[in-house]
């Protein structure tokens, strides 16, 4: 009895001083819930309050659980007497993210969401206002257009599609020609992202009117590759990707792409105003392609795909001759869980590269992990440097 009395003693001591909780409430919501900027029309849920946390709803009066998936976290939704689950997320990091719905054992999309193409899959994405929002806000500015283009490609034998900006007043100075930006999506993404998800034509259009970018054309087409036979277990660097794995996009690229655009669009068709970027798995094509060929890109963007290193320069010495900037970006929670990812530290390797004589920029997006808003803020940094001379 004496012993119980102590361990209870002890135990009210460590709850009393919050190293011991006995039975910890959750964290009480904020009750601001306002309907997601991208809900289909009419649509209440999804909601996101002032927290960043994601509130879910679905009629499923059958089901048994239902769960809300979101980055990389489910979480349980509860059943009132009409058969409607509800339930929220824990706070979410700013910008926009992919989620789907579990019902009994089933991923499905929200029905009150947009769809977007992530995770190899039409779902439903949501986006977290954030407090940098304004520079891919819609505002009353000049604006370009988003043209989609199907094409035939020889090296595919096959229809493909691009998407195109064209910056605000392509089509009235027709005697105006333009710089390119061929832009790349993620894995698992496609040529839709960069307009849909990444804003990256109001981020252009806001650039544009506060006059701190030139005009350029940007093309974004669809990286997606294969690879043939199982994936390795150990994908550390050296090992993944596997040797060739861009080559389908480069042919595809250097040969369809490219000429198509410069056939059809008022290009300066140059490698001075050529550059190429892509976010991950875009990035880490951007690397190998620009490497490979530096007499067709002269500068280069990587957003959260790995870097350039001086073993590249070493490998590629027409690259540090040709290339006029290297810009690379990254989340910087990304660096702190150490997903920089292939080739070493990022930011010590443009350092070097700066060293070396090259046109460098590392830029860190705060608070922000392998995703969207990671990636605008990169284009937003990026653009203002690019064809300036």
């Amino acid at each position: 009895m004496k012993i119980g009395k102590n361990i209870a003693a002890f135990l009210l001591v460590l709850a009393m001083s919050g190293g011991y909780c006995l039975a910890q409430s959750p964290a009480k919501v904020v009750e601001d819930f306002k309907p997601s900027s991208v809900n289909q029309p009419g649509k209440e849920f999804p909601q996101v309050n002032s927290e960043g946390r994601v509130r879910v709803q679905i009629s499923a009066p059958e089901a048994h659980k239902v769960q809300l998936d979101i980055s990389a976290v489910k979480y349980d939704l509860v059943k009132d007497e009409k058969g409607v689950w509800t339930g929220e997320s824990a706070p979410q990091d700013e910008g926009f993210h992919y989620y789907q719905l579990w019902v009994d054992g089933a991923a499905v999309p929200d029905p009150g969401s947009l769809y977007f193409y992530g995770a190899s899959r039409w779902g439903s994405g949501i986006e977290i206002p954030a407090k940098d929002q304004d520079f891919y806000a819609v505002k009353n500015v000049p604006h370009g257009q988003v043209i989609e283009l199907p094409y035939f490609s020889k090296t595919n034998n096959d229809m493909r599609r691009c998407f195109i900006y064209t910056p605000p007043g392509y089509d009235k100075d027709t005697n105006k020609r333009y710089p390119v930006l061929y832009l790349q999506h993620g894995g698992g993404e496609n040529e839709t992202g960069w307009a849909s998800q990444g804003h990256a034509n109001l981020i252009m259009d806001n650039l544009i009117a506060e006059g701190k970018v030139k005009s350029f054309i940007i093309v974004m087409d669809n990286g997606t590759w294969a690879m043939t036979g199982p994936r390795p277990a150990d994908r550390s660097a050296g090992t993944w990707p596997p040797k060739g794995w861009a080559d389908g996009f480069m042919k595809t690229l250097l040969e369809d792409i490219i000429p198509l655009i410069d056939a059809n669009y008022r290009t300066i068709a140059d490698q001075e105003h050529r550059a190429m970027a892509g976010l991950s798995m875009g990035g880490m094509q951007t690397r190998v392609i620009t490497l490979a060929h530096p007499e067709v890109f002269s500068h280069v963007g990587i957003f959260s795909g790995g870097s350039i290193t001086m073993e590249d320069l070493a490998n590629s010495p027409a690259f540090k001759e040709k290339n006029k900037m290297v810009f690379v970006s990254y989340g910087s929670r990304e660096l702190e869980n150490t997903r920089a990812g292939f080739g070493g530290n990022p930011k010590e390797n443009q350092d070097k590269l700066k060293e070396a004589g090259l046109n460098t920029h590392f830029y860190v997006s705060p608070q922000t992990a392998h995703e969207w808003q990671s990636w605008r803020r990169g284009l937003h940094e990026f653009a203002p440097l690019l064809f300036t001379k």
